[in-house]
């Protein structure tokens, strides 16, 4: 099965207003993976979040725009989370940093699971350069993300807040209903639920999350009614 595969693809993405920024939401590959492309239009540098699939649209879609890729962020190394950059890297023609916490570098080199799911023809991309760090700041434009460790789903999961535009993107962390599965490679069931109250539940209500599945969502929506939160069900 190739990684290339367009099950589940969507291939035209929503188009999301954050802050001065602009977000194009794909939901792309075999897992229907959320991949963000965070573009600043002023200085039409971009980034990509979790590039799940097809690496060649994501870069069309910055081509399109005017914007230049400037660095990749995986909040976590699950293949469906990082298997669109060789795509982009190829497409683009351009060496790209790609960042993620070093925790998950083992899994990463395993090519994230993707043989346990029967997935035989997996292109990684180029390595990892840029450890995450709990503290660490990225910056695209104005806006600031800092990066949070955010272990559960697996060892070296992070998610990117930025309190400038009351977003977080979180990965498996967290979903709409719902909360990241425990039961592969570094996952934690415990560990998790202390990351969600210990890194989203203390940000403001009104504070979006963009989530690796599904459809965003907020701190306050899934604290009044995520069953995994209110303890409904543990």
């Amino acid at each position: 099965m190739s990684i290339e595969g367009k099950i589940g693809a969507q291939l035209t993405p929503e188009e999301i207003p954050l802050g001065n920024l602009e977000v194009l939401a794909f939901e792309l590959g075999l897992a229907y993976t959320n991949t963000y492309l965070l573009g600043d239009p002023e200085t039409k540098s971009a980034v990509v979040i979790d590039p799940a699939w097809d690496g060649e649209q994501i870069a069309g879609a910055a081509l399109d725009r005017d914007w230049q890729i400037s660095a990749i962020w995986l909040t976590h190394a699950h293949f469906d989370h990082f298997g669109g950059v060789s795509g982009i890297v190829k497409s683009t023609g351009t060496p790209i940093p790609v960042a993620l916490h070093p925790l998950d570098f083992p899994l990463w080199q395993t090519n994230g699971g993707a043989g346990y799911f029967g997935i035989t023809e997996f292109e990684s991309g180029p390595e990892p350069t840029i450890d995450l760090e709990p503290g660490m700041e990225l910056t695209l434009g104005k806006y600031r993300f800092e990066v949070r460790h955010t272990p559960g789903h697996s060892l070296g999961h992070v998610i990117f807040v930025s309190e400038g535009l009351g977003a977080v993107f979180c990965g498996d962390l967290i979903f709409s209903g719902s909360v990241g599965r425990t039961d592969l490679q570094g996952g934690d069931w415990n560990t998790l639920l202390q990351s969600i109250r210990e890194e989203i539940l203390v940000l403001p209500d009104e504070t979006r999350l963009f989530t690796g599945h599904g459809p965003p969502t907020t701190v306050g929506k899934e604290r009044r009614s995520n069953p995994f939160v209110t303890g409904e069900i543990l």
